[in-house]
């Protein structure tokens, strides 16, 4: 039974070039931004639908920020200020 073939490498197979734009650490940008555990608000931004911590690919921040950021994160979810989990089945 013959295989099948796969495009040939280096030809452009009709499909459009996505371009991502490289994202900026916020908290790099402006320093007013502080990272506090008693702000849920901002740190909700950083938490997906499921209560997990979004990857620093996703939201942009740097690695000294995204530190931070777990950490007050996880100060808030034992403080009770974030959830652990959700609650959806």
């Amino acid at each position: 039974m013959p295989r099948p073939t796969r495009p040939a490498r280096g030809h452009d197979s009709g499909k459009k070039r996505v371009y991502m734009r490289k994202r900026v650490c916020r908290f790099c940008q402006d320093p007013n931004i502080d990272i506090d555990y008693k702000d849920p608000k901002l740190l909700k931004h950083f938490i997906t639908e499921r209560g997990k911590i979004m990857p620093r690919r996703m939201t942009g921040t740097c690695a000294n920020h995204q530190r931070k950021l777990k950490e007050a994160i996880n100060m808030a979810r034992h403080i009770a200020f974030l959830p652990f989990t959700t609650l959806s089945r």
